[in-house]
Order: structure tokens, then C-alpha cells, then sequence
């Protein structure tokens, strides 16, 4: 229904490809930006929310070279880091070839 204002906005949903995955706890500051930044580029992502469970902490740090804190994001299952990272990427021009 509103998907003129995504040209109107910038955005080009229809040009990310990937699979971008995305732990996260639900009030985490972190998380939320990260995830705001996927929402605005028009990613549409796989989140876990692993708030209070271990185990699946443990999967995700597993996978994140030991990191365990959140958020954690996966793009086409290449782990890329946290929050910063990603806005890292985005400022550098290197998230949208990612994302494509």
C-alpha cells in the first residue's frame, strides 16, 4: 500500500537478496538501531530473540567467534559483527554490495 515512499525514501527493498540474520534482546539499545538500519535499507531479516536463554546464546556465540553480547548479525550466514560493525559497513559503502 505505501511501497511508493520506499523510492521516495531511498529505499530499494526489491534489490536485497540476502539472508541477514540478527540476534537480538528485545530492549537492548543496540539491537533496535541495528535492526532500524536493516528496516530503513528494506531488509527483511530473521530475528532471534534470545532474551534469558542461555542455550541459544550459546548457539549464537558459537557461530559469532565467541562474541556473546548483542546484537549479533549474519549476512548470507558471513558473520559481520554487532551494532557498530554494521554502521561501520554502511558508512564505508560496503553493506548495500552485501545486502544485493
Amino acid at each position: 500500500m505505501f511501497d511508493w515512499l520506499n523510492s521516495l525514501l531511498g529505499r530499494h527493498p526489491e534489490r536485497v537478496n540476502a539472508d541477514v540474520e540478527i540476534y537480538t534482546w528485545q530492549t537492548c539499545p543496540f539491537c533496535i538501531r541495528a535492526k532500524l538500519l536493516l528496516w530503513w535499507k528494506g531488509v527483511k531479516f530473521t530475528e532471534y530473540k534470545i532474551d534469558g536463554n542461555e542455550e541459544a546464546r550459546a548457539k549464537m556465540a558459537e557461530r559469532a567467534n565467541g562474541r556473546r553480547s548483542v546484537p549479533q548479525i549474519f549476512i548470507n550466514n558471513q558473520h559481520i559483527g554487532g551494532c557498530d560493525d554494521l554502521y561501520e559497513l554502511d558508512s564505508q559503502g560496503k553493506l548495500d554490495p552485501m545486502l544485493a
